[in-house]
């Protein structure tokens, strides 16, 4: 056999195989192939979009709870600045009762001290009765001499 005639049927099987390789092998692998590169890049997509939706959440819960806090803080602040209203009203409350109380016993003091003085003249003026009773040794009539012991009783 010549060598020539060998590599030229080697080159036609050649030339077949790659036909035949063009036309049902090259095909299904490039379809399989290019299936697959569609999916990693929709699976790329699809991260890329998580990733920044992701973010976004990250972005708005970070908001949320900065609004969250500055709500707290101020409902805290709010809270404090209403207790010591109240603790302010209690106090005023509790100084406006401790000047009654003073100024109903200072009234009940004056009451009193008016009774003692009152008491006191009427002693007085019975001893001062009966101190001239003596003086005189006779009995003062009392309903003759009542003016007389009222002007006393002013007088002390």
């Amino acid at each position: 056999m010549n060598i020539n005639a060998t590599l030229f049927a080697q080159a036609i099987v050649f030339a077949i195989l790659v036909w035949f390789t063009m036309k049902f092998v090259w095909p299904p692998i490039a379809k399989a192939l290019d299936e697959r590169a569609l999916k990693i890049s929709e699976g790329l997509a699809a991260s890329e979009k998580a990733k920044s939706e992701l973010a976004v959440a990250n972005k708005r819960v970070e908001a949320e709870l900065s609004q969250s806090r500055n709500e707290a803080a101020t409902r805290l602040a709010d809270a404090e600045r209403r207790a010591q209203t109240v603790i302010e009203e209690a106090k005023a409350r509790a100084t406006e009762e401790a000047a009654k109380i003073v100024a109903t016993a200072r009234q009940e003091a004056e009451q009193q001290v008016v009774k003692a003085r009152e008491a006191l003249r009427e002693e007085v003026a019975a001893l001062a009765v009966k101190g001239a009773e003596q003086i005189l040794k006779r009995e003062v009539n009392a309903g003759v001499h009542a003016e007389l012991l009222g002007r006393l009783k002013t007088e002390l």
